[in-house]
């Protein structure tokens, strides 16, 4: 069974065009978005920019959220990440998608109308209540620190 999104298409290139974001398999967690913009963007190395995914979402279901994760070829390819890390939708926003993207890679890349940028998650979220505390109780990790594990 699927949960519905209302998405709101921003962009009419959308339907003639471009497809609707959808996973591309059964099994797919992400759907793909699509960087809607007018020209070709050449981002040099170093470079960031904003741009519009062409559409706008509300999930309204305090109980989920949504991330704009990185899509994982063109990261480990080109160096193409987002520039934010990942990027959250709170259940109640209903602005456009926007996707900031970087290129932390070593050449130029550039972005084609309608490309393929990113990949939208949907996922269940825990609200949770602060408890203050003197102490926690005892774990085997305790407060061993980031990387205190090593690398074998």
């Amino acid at each position: 069974m699927s949960t519905p999104l209302q998405i709101k298409l921003l962009d009419p290139r959308f339907g003639d065009c471009w497809p609707l974001p959808a996973y591309a398999t059964e099994a797919s967690a992400g759907m793909d978005l699509r960087a809607a913009l007018e020209a070709e963007l050449v981002l040099a190395p170093g470079d960031a920019a904003l741009v519009p995914s062409g559409v706008a979402i509300h999930i309204g279901d305090p109980g989920l959220c949504a991330v704009i994760l990185p899509r994982s070829g063109l990261g480990h390819r080109h160096g193409i990440v987002l520039g934010n890390g990942t990027g959250l939708i709170d259940a109640d926003y209903q602005g456009p998608l926007l996707i900031s993207v970087w290129n932390r890679g070593r050449e130029a890349f550039t972005i084609q109308p309608g490309d393929r940028i990113a990949q939208l998650v949907v996922m269940p979220i825990a609200r949770v209540e602060l408890e203050v505390v003197d102490t926690f109780a005892g774990s085997a990790r305790g407060a061993g620190g980031f990387g205190h594990t090593g690398i074998s």
